[in-house]
C-alpha cells in the first residue's frame, strides 16, 4: 500500500465523498482486522487529584490548590475504587491527574508500587506526558529516570493525554503553560525506549487548521515508524462547556458528528502503521460511537466505569460492557473484552 501525502490527507479532509471515504477506511480496517472482531476494555478512570497549576483553557476539571474543592485521594480511597472495577471485571485504571506543584517522584512511586502489590490484577494505564515532565522538574531528575522509577515500580504503559493538537502555535493558544510539542513526542520515544508501551492521542475542534491536524498526525506516524510504541490512536473532539477557551472564543462551533467521523475516516488511512483506533463514544455518544466502527475504529475504547473530566465540560456519556457487546454485534462484528496490551481476554 502506498503511504498516503500530507498533500493527499488534506485533499480527503477538504474535497473527499463521506460515504467513499467511510467504505475506504473500512476497508483498511479490514485488512488490519480480518477476523471481524471490535474490541472493548474495562476500565476505571481514576482522577488521583484535580489540583494543577497548568490552567489549560480547554479544562473544566482542574483546581486550584487552595480551591474550596480541591483534593488528592488516599490511597486508601484509590484501592475502594479498584475493588469497585475487580467486582465487575475490570482489567485497567486510566490514572491521570492534574498537574499538582507539590507531588515528587516519591510519592508516584508509592502510588504505583502500592497498587502494583495489592492489586496484581490490574494494569496501571497511567500518567501523561505533562504529568511525566512535571515529575521531573519538581524532583530535579529527569524524565527517563522518572519513567524507569515507575516502571521499577510496575508502570508499563502510559496515555497520550497531553498531546491535543502537536501544533505548538495552537499549544500556545489553548494550552501556554503546557509542554511543546516537541517535548511531548520526546516523552513517549523514551517511554518507547525504555519498555513502556502508550497511546496516541489528538483532542480537535478548538483553533487548529487541517493542516495543523496533519502535522499532528505526520508527528506521531513518524515516532511509530522509530519505535513501534504506540498501542493505538484516539481522537475526540473538544467539549467546550464551562471552559476559558469558549468565553475566549464564544463563537467556536461544537464539532459536528459528520467531522469526527471524517477525520477518523482519515486518520485510518494516514496512520498505517497504527494497528488500533478507538471510536471516542464518551464524547460522541453511543450511536456515533458505533458508526465510527464503519469509518475505521476498530475498538470501542472502555466502559469507563467513572469520568470526570468530559463530564465537567458538560458531556456525559456512559456505557456498561452489555451495551457495548450489543452495539458491536449489531453491525455485525465480533465483540471481545480485551487487556491494555489487546489481548483478547474473552469473546462473546
Amino acid at each position: 500500500m502506498t503511504r498516503l501525502t500530507n498533500k493527499e490527507a488534506l485533499d480527503l479532509i477538504q474535497n473527499a465523498d463521506f460515504n467513499e471515504l467511510g467504505q475506504k477506511a473500512f476497508e483498511r480496517k479490514r485488512e488490519l482486522h480480518p477476523e471481524k472482531i471490535t474490541t472493548f476494555v474495562v476500565d476505571r478512570n481514576i482522577n488521583y487529584t484535580n489540583v494543577c497549576w497548568v490552567d489549560c483553557k480547554f479544562c473544566a476539571f482542574y483546581r486550584h490548590a487552595k480551591a474550596d474543592d480541591a483534593y488528592i485521594l488516599s490511597f486508601e480511597e484509590i484501592g475502594k475504587k479498584i475493588e469497585e472495577l475487580i467486582a465487575i471485571g475490570g482489567t485497567q485504571i486510566l490514572f491521570q491527574g492534574g498537574v499538582h506543584p507539590k507531588l515528587k517522584i516519591e510519592w508516584y512511586e508509592d502510588l504505583v508500587e502500592w497498587i502494583s502489590k495489592h492489586y496484581p490484577t490490574i494494569t496501571i494505564h497511567g500518567f501523561s506526558a505533562i504529568e511525566i515532565d512535571y515529575i521531573a522538574k519538581i524532583s530535579k531528575i529527569t524524565y527517563k529516570e522518572v519513567l524507569e522509577r515507575l516502571k521499577a515500580k510496575g508502570l508499563f504503559s502510559i496515555p497520550g493525554a497531553g498531546a491535543e493538537i502537536l501544533s505548538d502555535r495552537v499549544r500556545d493558544i489553548i494550552a501556554p503553560k503546557k509542554l511543546d510539542a516537541k517535548t511531548w513526542i520526546d516523552i513517549h520515544r523514551t517511554a518507547h525506549k525504555v519498555g513502556i508501551k502508550s497511546t496516541a492521542t489528538m483532542m480537535f475542534g478548538t483553533v487548529e487548521t487541517d493542516e495543523e491536524i496533519i502535522e499532528h498526525w505526520e508527528m506521531i506516524r513518524n515516532l511509530q515508524d522509530e519505535t513501534g510504541g504506540f498501542r493505538a490512536y484516539i481522537m475526540w473532539s473538544f467539549q467546550s462547556d464551562h471552559t476559558k477557551l469558549k468565553e475566549e472564543f464564544p463563537d467556536m462551533k461544537k464539532q459536528s458528528p459528520h467531522r469526527y467521523l471524517k477525520l477518523l475516516a482519515v486518520s485510518r488511512l494516514y496512520l498505517d502503521n497504527f494497528k488500533n483506533i478507538q471510536s471516542s463514544w464518551v464524547t460522541q455518544g453511543s450511536y456515533i460511537g458505533q458508526l465510527a466502527l464503519k469509518f475505521g475504529a476498530n475498538d470501542l475504547g472502555s466502559t469507563m466505569m467513572e469520568e470526570n473530566v468530559v463530564a465537567a465540560a458538560g458531556t456525559a456519556n456512559q456505557m456498561n460492557q452489555e451495551e457495548m457487546i450489543k452495539l458491536i454485534s449489531d453491525i455485525g462484528e465480533y465483540p471481545a473484552k480485551r487487556d491494555t496490551a489487546y489481548n483478547i481476554k474473552e469473546r462473546f
